[in-house]
């Protein structure tokens, strides 16, 4: 089975379910807070390696080997579920715009870790190295574009957030 239809679930709850719960949120999503320094060389390491693992999933085929199709698939649920959970609560801020309910309050980064879980699942689902490799530069350059958000965040919400981040990890 081509492994592009892993990324099906991906599209349906980043575009149609973001879209459904709050047309204003797929604008959020797709927002970049202003970058400096390194953070726009990870940007464009973060867009390519995105680019790159849906192209390159086009090319795989699932395994059929029972342990790494079971692992694969549990890891792979456990994203989309975490992504429906993300998404679901990114389309329901406060008034004021920040997300501190729900999921945010585990973790500050909840999309970029359900991505990670998800297409690492993909990883197992497909047992490849150079998915793999992909993925870690994907959530690499992730963790300076969150720097930039971070920064934006203090900014625009000031004691609010920073009293958030003092509460909330950045990653689970």
């Amino acid at each position: 089975m081509n492994a592009f239809l892993l990324v099906i679930p991906l599209i349906l709850i980043r575009f149609v379910l973001l879209s459904i719960l709050d047309k204003e949120s797929l604008k959020r999503a797709a927002f970049f807070a202003p970058l400096i320094g390194k953070e726009k060389a990870a940007y464009w390491f973060y867009q390519i390696s995105n680019i790159l693992i849906f192209i390159y999933l086009c090319f795989l085929k699932i395994t059929t080997d029972p342990f790494w199709l079971y692992v694969g698939l549990v890891i792979y649920g456990l994203g989309i579920l975490f992504c429906i959970v993300s998404v679901s609560n990114f389309a329901k801020p406060a008034e004021n715009g920040i997300n501190l309910k729900g999921i945010y309050r585990v973790s500050r980064n909840p999309m970029y870790v359900a991505y990670f879980i998800y297409f690492l699942g993909c990883v197992f689902l497909t047992q490849s190295f150079i998915l793999l490799a992909i993925l870690l530069v994907f959530q690499i350059s992730a963790h300076w574009i969150i720097l930039s958000e971070e920064r934006w965040c203090v900014k625009k919400f000031g004691e609010e957030y920073i009293n958030y981040m003092n509460k909330v990890r950045r990653y689970i």
